[in-house]
């Protein structure tokens, strides 16, 4: 599988090279079976007969010893079928490449909001807290209709529900009871007064739908805070910590092109995991062929997006790190099939003009520290800088 060092910048983790499907462990000991290759990953999110809702059958092994959002049966990731289809219908339309592309004057002002604020701060100054972390937060509380006494309280729940298993269980269970409840009132304070929002949107395509439990609206909530602002976040810290730290050279280039700043955007998505355990599991329903190699009916697959990435057969060797060169196939860090994710286009929107927009306004930004003194956040799945101190 990988190399993992909790403490090495995350475009520095070591991949082996990928093969074909094999036996493996999950890391809460549970057998399961590795795929690796990148088109054996794309036909086990693809296929139907690779469901999700399975791994969570009462008989089902425990996938996580603490509880959180991305395990709750209800979440939409977690349903198959007619169930998955209804839910993702009532989001589908909102995140469109059309409807985020009328989002972007938008996007871009609150950018140069944050970036007016950057610049008047006493140097060095915290690129994480003043611009990684208050971007993708304001942007979804806009789509949401939140104001800016949500944020503490939406980062707090956020940082819970992606629990790595270090938390107390009962304080993983408290915070998560918490922002159901407040998924829950947000909901009824929609339906008594509908505005221009996400969540107004979500309640109406809900009824239009019709079948959709409020367990399953409540939990498509939730996942929207979290899933919403928590990536965006991370790919944003650990692209700044590798920008800065190891390729300089593309800086001025991703201020005066707008274009190779979307490039490299792509580049950064593809090759740089959110988090060190990169893999997605799926369960099989029946006997099932992948790359020469028979995965039983009852197993569960582990396919490593990772490694996919890094496919010689697919990306070559050569140009794997070549920021400004376009991908040579679908990148499957937003996953691929039912699943794919549906805050692709917002996510990469959001990189795109962060990356863009800083290296412009700061053609002279720099780390103020050694990379190797960076504090990681930790407690949750996903991992990047905690503060990352910045000059220009």
């Amino acid at each position: 599988m990988t190399t993992i060092d909790p403490t090495e910048p995350m475009h520095r983790l070591r991949f082996e090279e990928p093969g074909a499907p094999c036996r493996t462990e999950l890391p809460c000991g549970t057998p399961a079976w590795l795929v690796s290759r990148y088109a054996d990953v794309r036909q086990v999110l693809s296929d139907p007969r690779f469901g999700r809702a399975q791994l969570y059958a009462p008989d089902a092994p425990a996938l996580s010893g603490v509880p959180d959002l991305v395990n709750d049966p209800d979440l939409m990731f977690n349903q198959d079928g007619p169930d998955h289809l209804r839910l993702r219908r009532t989001l589908r339309r909102a995140f469109t490449p059309r409807a985020v592309a009328r989002w972007r004057p938008w996007i871009a002002a609150i950018v140069e909001e944050l970036l007016d604020r950057l610049e008047e701060r006493s140097q060095p100054a915290d690129a994480v807290a003043e611009f990684a972390l208050p971007l993708p937060v304001a942007v979804i509380s806009r789509l949401m209709g939140l104001d800016e006494s949500a944020w503490v309280r939406l980062r707090h729940w956020s940082e819970h529900a992606f629990s790595d298993g270090t938390h107390e269980s009962e304080q993983v269970a408290s915070a998560l009871k918490e922002f159901s409840a407040f998924g829950a009132d947000l909901l009824a304070q929609r339906r008594r007064a509908p505005g221009d929002d996400l969540v107004s949107g979500l309640v109406a395509a809900a009824d239009e739908e019709g079948g959709v439990a409020e367990a399953q609206l409540v939990s498509l909530v939730c996942g929207l805070v979290v899933g919403g602002h928590d990536s965006t976040m991370t790919m944003l810290g650990n692209a700044l910590l590798y920008l800065l730290g190891e390729r300089r050279e593309i800086w001025t280039r991703l201020g005066a092109d707008e274009q190779a700043a979307e490039r490299v955007a792509d580049r950064l998505v593809h090759l740089v995991p959110l988090g060190d355990d990169r893999g997605t599991t799926r369960h099989a329903a029946t006997d099932v062929e992948v790359g020469g190699v028979t995965i039983p009916a009852g197993a569960i697959v582990l396919a490593d997006c990772g490694m996919a990435n890094r496919d010689p057969e697919v990306f070559p060797p050569a140009t794997l790190h070549d920021l400004l060169a376009p991908l040579e196939a679908p990148t499957l860090s937003f996953g691929a099939g039912p699943h794919y994710c549906l805050g692709a286009w917002l996510a990469r929107t959001e990189l795109q003009l962060a990356l863009h927009r800083l290296a412009a306004r700061f053609p002279d930004l720099r780390l103020a520290d050694p990379t190797d003194t960076v504090v990681w956040r930790t407690g949750t799945t996903s991992r990047s800088p905690r503060s990352l101190r910045v000059r220009w």
